[in-house]
């Protein structure tokens, strides 16, 4: 099923549904918390299906104006990253501390370290958060255009979509 993620979530607990499309550390968690029964994740990665997902976003007139900024967000962003991965658990009672109704801690825990393993590819393994290969984003857009609506023309190349240049 597709559709936003509560009314995806609402229709596999209610049994309007057996399938719902998602990411692996956040909608199966939500539905065994909810329904107390086992969920089965299927990956595209499994099947050979890897596109470079979240990121952050930031408009071309930001970074031309204030570089600096830029790069004192993404350093901050970055160490934070860095200091979710050695301690979760930490991160997720300081989540909870700011915003009580977050969620379950087992469950945005169990979330976070899903997500934490998702920080590289084999390309960027050993390397600091938010990294990505121009190879890894090449074979996005490429999967993009073929399966995923992306007009062809649009396309560009990965430093089109990717820039680097602001991480610490």
């Amino acid at each position: 099923m597709s559709g936003d993620a509560q009314t995806k979530l609402n229709a596999v607990i209610n049994g309007q549904a057996d399938v719902l499309l998602g990411y692996v550390m956040d909608q199966n968690i939500k539905l065994q918390d909810a329904t107390h029964k086992p969920v089965q994740v299927v990956r595209f990665a499994d099947y050979g299906v890897n596109l470079i997902s979240s990121g952050i976003v930031a408009n071309k007139e930001l970074l031309a104006s204030k570089p600096d900024l830029v790069k004192r967000f993404m350093r901050a962003s970055t160490r934070a990253l860095e200091e979710a991965a050695k301690n979760p658990e930490a991160a997720v009672d300081a989540t909870l501390k700011a915003n009580p109704k977050a969620g379950q801690r087992d469950t945005m825990l169990t979330g976070l370290k899903l997500t934490t393993a998702l920080y590289h590819t084999d390309e960027t393994k050993g390397q600091r958060p938010f990294r990505v290969s121009m190879k890894n984003v090449e074979e996005s857009l490429d999967l993009l255009t073929q399966f995923g609506g992306l007009d062809p023309a649009s396309r560009g190349k990965a430093t089109d979509w990717v820039v680097l240049d602001y991480l610490p």
